[in-house]
């Protein structure tokens, strides 16, 4: 399959253009410059750009797409570089457009409860700004405080609210793009309701940049809940903590959020950052953390109460409840940091599986079989609640999923597993380049073919994010 129709030299009359466009300060093509922006947390590859690029308006990077899609230079959009799928990584060279200038919220409307944002906000910051006015933005990814959220509209991020709230593609209303070919278009309506043709804003959301290059978001926003709890359980079996997840649900319980961490996990991240917040003993093989919100304490209380004696049925432990906001901080600071912690110790593959939720079991019990089988160590966190399994792979003297035939087996393994479940291969970190080789496992090629259909229409010459989820 062909990467590129056909690749075109970057020259020094191009990066004379780039410097009139966006302004000589911005245009870096320093050794240095070019590894930073030329990685993401994505195991540990480096694709220096030929040149970064930081503009800083739309109209700047429509001029910017004009010159490279006349001469077929490869485009690689970039965010914070939080990415886990390898979505931003400049493995073609060419141009690096980073968004990371873009970084104002232009306006929060109270009366009609959205904001409009450009991409290059911190998701954090943006959710500041917002429950200033008593309104919330549920999608929270762990990366929160340093992911920018057009980043997360191009991997339809989730995280901890996702069970309750949803992910990113339930709250964007509009989006302004610039396709390859430099044209700036909006793709909907500020409105709550739009069957006014093909939705174009849904398509967007989470094609990994490969269809253009978002500028500015619309968010609906909620009101606020007034109060949330937070408990931590301990279970002696990950399997048992797998089914009392599915469980919870089952008995009329919604929490806003549902994370499980496996013990080796805990232990890690409880090391790296000096914390002794969480209890732990021999006997606890994971515990789940359990949030609910509203606006009504007494139901909270009572919910609690609730959730904590049904899962004495699955061989919990004693229930901690957090007492304050402080102890609620430290537990979420533990969840928040587990990916970067266990990535430290040498965790390197990180597989985003998502099932039903109802199968954690059977897939957690899957993981650690292939591991025996395929010889690899595995710890499993991540958003139990909506059946997504962040599975983090240690293999001694591989950094790379790709730099050993027997982990890419058991990788392939795992995937066949998890659609064998009913789930697929990523619930919010993408394809991006690492993962696209197993896409076939989940779509057939004629599925993957009205794909690429949709990428040609988008970007007939292929230099937008090209190589991304597949090759053309």
């Amino acid at each position: 399959m062909e990467t590129v129709a056909l690749k075109g030299t970057l020259t020094a009359a191009h990066i004379d253009a780039f410097r009139q466009i966006v302004g000589e300060a911005y245009v870096l093509l320093d050794e240095e410059s070019r590894n930073d922006y030329g990685h993401d947390e994505t195991e540990h590859l480096l694709f220096p750009p030929e040149v970064v690029l930081r503009p800083r308006t739309a109209e700047e990077i429509s001029a910017v797409m004009k010159i490279c899609n006349q001469h077929r230079i490869p485009v690689t959009p970039r965010g914070a570089g939080t990415g886990l799928s390898g979505g931003a990584l400049p493995h073609l060279g060419g141009v690096l457009i980073s968004t990371d200038r873009m970084n104002s919220i232009l306006n929060i409307d109270e009366r009609n409860l959205q904001v409009i944002t450009e991409p290059g906000v911190i998701t954090e910051v943006l959710q500041n700004a917002v429950k200033e006015k008593g309104l919330f933005y549920p999608p929270d990814p762990s990366s929160r405080g340093s992911c920018f959220i057009g980043g997360n509209i191009a991997e339809n991020s989730g995280g901890p609210k996702a069970v309750k709230y949803g992910v990113v593609k339930d709250y964007v209303l509009n989006l302004q793009v610039v396709l390859p070919n430099g044209e700036i278009i909006w793709t909907g309506a500020n409105v709550l309701k739009n069957s006014t043709g093909y939705n174009l804003t849904q398509l967007v959301v989470g094609s990994e940049g490969t269809l253009g290059i978002v500028t500015k978001i619309v968010l609906k926003l909620i009101p606020l809940p007034k109060y949330d709890l937070l408990m931590l359980v301990p279970f002696q079996s990950l399997e048992k903590a797998g089914e009392a997840v599915s469980a919870i649900f089952r008995a009329g319980f919604t929490p806003s959020a549902l994370e499980l961490v496996e013990i080796d996990a805990l232990k890690i991240v409880s090391k790296f950052v000096d914390s002794a917040a969480v209890p732990v003993t021999e006997d606890t093989a994971a515990h789940l953390i359990i949030e609910v919100d509203g606006n009504h304490l007494d139901t909270l209380m009572m919910e609690m109460e609730a959730i904590s004696t049904l899962l004495t049925e699955y061989e919990a432990g004693e229930v901690y409840f957090a007492d304050d906001a402080q102890q609620k901080a430290e537990l979420w600071k533990l969840r928040r940091r587990v990916a970067e912690a266990v990535k430290v110790d040498g965790y390197t593959v990180e597989e985003d599986t998502v099932v039903p939720r109802a199968e954690l079991p059977a897939l957690i019990r899957g993981v650690k079989q292939l591991g025996q089988q395929y010889d690899f160590k595995a710890v499993c966190y991540g958003h139990a609640g909506d059946g997504n399994l962040h599975i983090r792979i240690k293999k001694e003297g591989i950094a790379n999923s790709a730099d050993d035939p027997q982990l890419i087996q058991g990788i392939k393994a795992l995937f066949e597993l998890v659609h064998q479940l009913g789930g697929t291969i990523s619930g919010e970190h993408g394809i991006g380049l690492i993962q696209k080789s197993y896409i076939d496992i989940v779509f057939n090629q004629h599925q993957l073919n009205i794909m690429r259909g949709i990428k040609k229409t988008f970007d007939p010459n292929n230099i937008l994010n090209a190589g991304k989820i597949f090759d053309l």
